[in-house]
């Protein structure tokens, strides 16, 4: 009777049960698939920034493109060509001859839009004829009557009916030609023009190199430029050079002759020095031509073997001085040799049309091709050097370029680098600069140095007192405090990095700088005098120790700490004036030879050290904390004291964690970027020194990227830079989650 009467309540039991396990296991299904596609959209999300990096990295390493667009025949061809070119549009093409005549001719039609004869004087010959440097585009024809003629190829753009016209057209200097050799004509001619000097060298009729340079300036009545002009003979001169070189800046003069480089200073036009010569000979090769980079503080000088040198100026012990610095080899021979306007790239042609593509810095060969080029000629990039201009078998051939980051090679980058001006190989990142004739510099190696030095002191400053504490508080500490402490610690990370970097740059940069030897004694004075504090508590009889509750008697070291301070910082001034001549900056710098800067590694590594010190301790805290206790207990139940129970059973068992802990903590110190961003001076150097700063890739990124062209050199390295900051993170957490497996696999049978 009973068992009838339980039946309904077991089955109702029974469903409920079975209604529970259903629920229970539709939540379980729904957990599982929740976090299966949570990291699974992580696992995505992480390959989405993987190869969206590579997408906006990839250009920078493809090489130059160039491509035939035009040819047009040339019309008037009994005289050798002078210079060609072209407009900033690459729709009007030139072709400058020595005898004075230019012709233009359009790219889009292929016809001859206009000519126009250079005038000269009646009963004068032109005796020598020459053009400037690339990016002026000015023609200078020195006469049988020692005068000159200068003239200046320029382009007016019009829009009649919205459509775009360019109509080329030819200035004159002065209304009427220079007289620069009132003994005879002009031969050999070089010259330089800007707004208010001009500068020829040139050779007599008896084989004498000259210089006459014509000073202009501004008449305020007539508002007409008056010349004055300055003449010398240059003593020490080749009689037989090939074209001579000056610098825009009127500064030196370059006679090329018999394997050699005379360099001349002509800063001052009446009294020319030569500053040095310099031997090119390169076994039994002969020099085929010699041009000046963009921005002309380097030489190229190619051989008729196919090899080009540069050479550039270097500090010596007899002042600045040409050396060579590198070359290019393996190239075909070479006929002609063309350089870029504004950037350090250069083309070389080979008499058979193999064009090749180089850029200096990078010592990068960007392009290599042969082309149908017979009897090639000059050649010229246009002046945005987006295409080429190429004189051959008397047509003008249009090669559109494509070449938007040639200074990038991973070499570049990763190696040091020989740059104009510099005293030798260098890592240097400096990618922007007031003047237009700047290189950028786009070295990663001291972002990624100041990156790991920025961790590294952190870490220094971090990792013991963060795993120090979550020992104490895990194993030592009683629960009562535990809660308190735990808590406090792990609120701190919530604490902005902007604002502990606000702190670090204004207020603990300046306190460490006037208190240096008090910072640097108190790094010794504080874990001494808490050994010291701890020592003589367990040397007092226990009946003093139990008048305070065990659970403040951490709360004893507080005035210890605050004590130890204050002492350091009032004795500060009396040791800088005992040991370092009451400046210690100044004893550093002078004295011991050490750059010292408010701003330096110190203060970053305290900085950043207190935001990296929470995460460090919550992990290796909650992994000492769940160690069993039956390991413990066991251990001490086997007659072990505390200490051996802690650091042979405890530390061991939690180690895994511990070790990912550190890991975590580094990863988050690598990252950072407003602490390093405010804390330092964002100087990118390579030097370990505690009183230097750094640059870091986060901080790095995040000054430049807003000032960066989208699509440019600068840009696509800053996100090169992202990469490597991404590459790095992942390495940390993978080499973390190895050892850890390994550890917990090594000491799981404890």
């Amino acid at each position: 009777m009973e068992s009838q009467v339980s039946q309904p309540g077991s089955a109702a039991k029974s469903l409920l049960v079975d209604r529970y396990a259903t629920r229970r296991a539709f939540k379980d299904k729904a957990a599982q698939i929740g976090v299966t596609v949570g990291g699974t959209m992580v696992f995505v999300a992480l390959l989405l920034i993987f190869f969206y990096l590579l997408y906006v990295i990839k250009p920078i390493f493809d090489g130059a493109d160039i491509q035939p667009v035009t040819k047009v025949e040339l019309q008037h061809t009994d005289s050798p060509t002078l210079m060609v070119g072209s407009d900033e549009q690459n729709e009007v093409l030139f072709r400058v001859a020595n005898n004075g005549q230019i012709d233009f001719y359009s790219s889009v039609t292929n016809q001859l839009i206009s000519s126009h004869t250079i005038k000269i004087p009646e009963g004068t010959t032109v005796t020598s004829s020459v053009k400037s440097s690339p990016n002026e585009q000015r023609i200078a024809l020195g006469l049988s009557s020692g005068e000159v003629v200068v003239v200046g190829i320029d382009f007016n753009v019009t829009y009649p009916d919205n459509q775009r016209l360019i109509t080329p057209k030819v200035q004159y200097l002065n209304d009427k030609p220079l007289l620069i050799n009132p003994n005879g004509a002009v031969y050999h001619l070089a010259f330089d023009y800007s707004d208010s000097r001009m500068s020829f060298v040139f050779q007599d009729q008896n084989g004498v190199w000259n210089i006459n340079r014509q000073d202009g300036e501004e008449n305020m009545m007539t508002e007409e430029v008056e010349w004055t002009a300055y003449h010398s003979a240059i003593e020490e001169a080749p009689s037989k050079s090939l074209t001579p070189l000056m610098t825009p800046d009127h500064r030196q003069l370059i006679l090329p002759a018999a394997n050699k480089l005379y360099v001349y200073d002509i800063r001052d036009a009446e009294s020319v020095e030569l500053l040095q010569v310099v031997d090119v000979t390169r076994g039994e090769a002969t020099v085929k031509q010699v041009n000046l980079l963009a921005g002309a503080s380097s030489i190229l000088v190619s051989y008729n073997t196919g090899v080009v040198s540069q050479y550039f100026q270097v500090n010596s012990d007899n002042g600045r001085l040409y050396q060579h610095i590198r070359e290019f080899d393996h190239l075909a021979p070479i006929d002609t040799m063309a350089v870029e306007f504004y950037r350090k790239s250069f083309a070389v042609l080979s008499p058979e049309g193999e064009l090749t593509l180089l850029y200096t810095t990078s010592q990068r060969e960007l392009f290599d091709e042969k082309f149908d080029l017979p009897n090639p000629g000059l050649m010229s990039f246009s002046p945005r050097s987006n295409a080429l201009i190429i004189e051959a078998d008397k047509k003008l051939h249009l090669f559109a370029v494509e070449n938007s980051h040639p200074e990038v090679s991973w070499s570049a980058m990763w190696q040091k680098v020989w740059y104009e001006g510099y005293p030798e190989p260098q890592y240097v990142w400096q990618s922007t600069s007031g003047s237009d004739d700047f290189e950028a510099k786009l070295s990663l190696m001291p972002l990624a140095f100041g990156t790991m030095k920025a961790a590294f002191y952190a870490m220094l400053f971090a990792v013991p007192l963060a795993i120090a504490g979550a020992i104490y508080t895990a194993y030592f500490m009683t629960p009562k405090v535990r809660n308190v402490v735990k808590p406090t610690i792990e609120i701190m990370e919530a604490l902005p990095t902007v604002i502990l970097g606000f702190l670090a740059g204004l207020w603990l940069a300046p306190l460490i700088e006037d208190h240096l030897p008090g910072i640097l004694l108190l790094l010794f004075l504080l874990p001494t005098s808490i050994l010291v504090s701890a020592f003589g508590w367990s040397k007092l009889p226990q009946k003093w120790k139990q008048r305070l509750p065990e659970t403040y008697q951490e709360l004893m070291l507080i005035p210890v700490i605050i004590f130890v301070g204050w002492l350091s910082f009032a004795i500060s001034p009396t040791i800088e004036v005992m040991f370092f001549d009451g400046n210690t900056r100044q004893f550093i710098t002078n004295d011991l030879g050490i750059t010292f800067d408010q701003r330096n590694a110190l203060v970053v590594g305290i900085a950043m050290g207190f935001a990296v010190i929470p995460t460090i301790f919550s992990i290796a805290e909650d992994a000492i904390f769940s160690v069993p206790r039956h390991l413990s207990n066991g251990s001490l139940a086997l007659g072990a004291t505390n200490w051996q129970t802690l650091t042979r059973v405890v530390l061991l068992t939690a180690s895994p964690g511990i070790f990912s802990a550190i890991m975590m903590g580094l990863g988050r110190a690598v990252g950072e970027t407003m602490i390093v961003l405010m804390a330092t001076g964002n100087t990118a150097i390579l030097e370990w020194s505690v009183f230097e700063g750094m640059r870091t890739l986060a901080a790095n990124i995040a000054v430049e990227m807003p000032e960066s062209a989208i699509g440019s050199s600068h840009y696509r390295v800053l996100f090169l830079a992202a990469f490597v900051l991404f590459i790095f993170t992942f390495v940390f957490n993978t080499i973390a989650e190895v050892v850890r497996q390994r550890l917990r696999d090594r000491y799981s049978s404890l």
